[in-house]
C-alpha cells in the first residue's frame, strides 16, 4: 500500500509541473531564479520516472524518489523563505510527503527485493 502513496505523490507532482508548463509555457516560473526554474522543469521528467520505477518495483525508484523529495523540499523551503511566491500549504504538504518517503524507504527497499541479477546473485551467495 505504501508504494501506491509514493506513486500518487509523484504523479501529483508530475501533473502540477506539467500543468504549469502547459499554462505558462517557457515562462511558467519566470519570477524565480534560473536554477530554480530549471529544477522545477526537470521535475516534469523526474517525478514520472520515480513513479514508473516504483510501479515496476525497482529499487532505483526508491533512490530517485528519495533524492527528488529531499532536493524538492530543500529548494522549495529556500524559495519560500528567501524569494516568496510559494504557498505555505504547498511546502508543508511536500514536507509531509517527504517524511512519508523517508520513513518508508527502507521497508519498501526490503519489500521490493533485489532488482538486478547481480543483487539476486549476491543474495543467493549470502544464503
Amino acid at each position: 500500500m505504501v508504494h501506491v502513496l509514493w506513486v500518487i505523490g509523484f504523479l501529483v507532482g508530475t501533473t502540477t509541473h506539467t500543468a504549469d508548463l502547459i499554462l505558462g509555457g517557457v515562462n511558467a516560473y519566470g519570477g524565480f531564479p534560473l536554477g530554480v526554474r530549471l529544477f522545477w522543469v526537470t521535475l516534469t521528467i523526474l517525478d514520472p520516472a520515480a513513479a514508473a520505477l516504483i510501479i515496476f518495483r525497482r529499487r532505483p525508484g526508491i533512490v530517485l524518489g528519495s533524492t527528488v523529495m529531499i532536493a524538492d523540499i530543500a529548494v522549495n523551503w529556500t524559495v519560500f523563505a528567501t524569494v516568496g511566491g510559494l504557498s505555505f500549504f504547498g511546502v508543508i504538504s511536500q514536507s509531509l510527503f517527504a517524511v512519508l518517503i523517508l520513513v518508508t524507504a527502507r521497508p519498501l527497499w526490503i519489500w521490493f527485493g533485489p532488482s538486478s541479477k547481480r543483487e539476486q546473485a549476491n543474495q543467493n551467495r549470502k544464503a
